[in-house]
């Protein structure tokens, strides 16, 4: 590698580390190839073809992570997202060698994410060396008759279980694909580690994921209330999350959304950008106080219906005759670094797009908000009691979206 290339590859490590990422790589993609993986198709922005990462390089990032500070609320999250590809590290020859060094040379927490290629005596030796310094969030995905389907590179359930057997692994996220699938993961999982948060849900289909895998999300989506209320009568002891469509994610948070856009002060005249989540709250509990533009999610496509996902092309096939348009400051939060979306653009690239309009931040509707609600409202028990049992959702429900 050229001096020139080295300083570029350098440059992306530094601002993925700026946003506390350990920026390893395995090559541009991922192996594992899994059928739903939503960094599977990058079209929509740029990724750097990072070479697998050599000692050499990790020589450097280590160097660099060691001169920040460290924060007891801040975990390194291994591998970059921002600039580069996600691709699963456990994969990498290196990565316990390099994951054991970070641990014993500074006193930072890491996060993990993997399907379970780790070494399972070896993580689980070093959650225990390492008390409370890994957060190790394991991708199980399903354990029965689907794996195979989505997973077809992916480890074998044996092996998943040996991980999830002992202290590493903090939580395990599972999904409903159909009757009897995400409730017997979640027994099953239960079983052998009863300390683990058990994240579900249903997973969202998007524009490139194939019309196969598609079909048994949307399969999923149709069982999970029978799949949630079968986990929530088992009374397990591990706590319970669960990951929903997001219009049902602003339903329970119906409360703090009305709440944070009446302190927005906006006049009927204001126009107001929304996904469909947000727009069916608002129409349903605060209708005519402004003027909300619906904007799909055209960039993610498929099933994709949220706000923090939206991107500034995405807004731009909305604008007609507006003048002043109010955005929320969650669409430019990509990364700490700038004001940019998703996609990578910048608002004020966006901005110059439309030089007749003035655009105005909505600062009180940042992503800092958004993941705090998820997780306060994120139990299984609040999707349960609050939305499945809460005669008002379905009047939700039938909101339609403007066209």
């Amino acid at each position: 590698m050229s001096v020139k290339d080295q300083e570029f590859l350098y440059n992306i490590f530094r601002k993925e580390i700026k946003d506390r990422k350990i920026p390893l790589s395995l090559g541009k993609t991922c192996p594992v190839k899994c059928t739903f993986c939503y960094e599977m198709d990058h079209s929509y922005r740029d990724t750097i073809d990072t070479p697998l990462t050599t000692q050499e390089n990790w020589e450097f990032i280590f160097n660099e992570i060691k001169a920040f500070p460290t924060r007891e609320s801040e975990s390194w999250v291994l591998g970059g997202n921002e600039y580069m590809e996600w691709t699963d590290l456990a994969l990498h020859p290196k990565a316990m060698d390099w994951i054991e060094e970070f641990l014993d040379q500074t006193d930072k927490k890491i996060t993990v994410f993997s399907v379970g290629y780790f070494d399972p005596v070896r993580i689980n030796k070093l959650a225990e060396k390492y008390p409370g310094r890994i957060n190790f969030e394991l991708s199980v995905i399903t354990l029965g008759s689907y794996r195979q389907k989505l997973m077809p590179k992916g480890p074998s359930v044996e092996q998943v279980l040996a991980v999830l057997d002992g202290p590493a692994v903090t939580s395990a996220n599972f999904y409903s694909l159909g009757p009897g699938t995400m409730s017997e993961d979640a027994k099953r999982i239960s079983e052998i580690n009863k300390n683990c948060l058990l994240w579900m849900g249903c997973l969202t289909p998007l524009k490139y994921i194939d019309a196969d895998t598609t079909k048994l999300m949307r399969q999923g989506k149709r069982f999970l209330p029978d799949e949630a209320k079968k986990i929530y009568d088992m009374n397990l002891p591990n706590i319970q999350m669960i990951h929903t469509e997001s219009d049902i994610t602003a339903f329970l948070n119906r409360n703090k959304i009305i709440k944070t856009f009446d302190a927005c002060e906006l006049e009927k005249k204001d126009w107001v950008v929304m996904a469909g989540n947000v727009h069916r709250i608002l129409t349903l509990f605060r209708p005519g106080k402004a003027r909300y533009m619906y904007v799909p999610n055209e960039t993610l496509g498929g099933d994709s219906d949220c706000t923090t996902l939206l991107t500034f092309d995405d807004v731009a096939k909305r604008i007609t005759n507006q003048k002043v348009i109010h955005l929320p400051r969650v669409i430019m939060e990509k990364s700490s670094n700038d004001e940019r979306d998703i996609s990578g653009r910048s608002f004020d690239e966006f901005k110059d797009q439309f030089p007749h309009v003035r655009f105005k931040v909505l600062h009180k509707i940042n992503s800092g908000l958004s993941n705090k609600k998820l997780y306060e409202k994120g139990y299984l028990k609040n999707y349960v009691e609050g939305y499945l049992n809460n005669p008002l959702s379905k009047k939700f429900e039938s909101v339609a979206y403007p066209n």
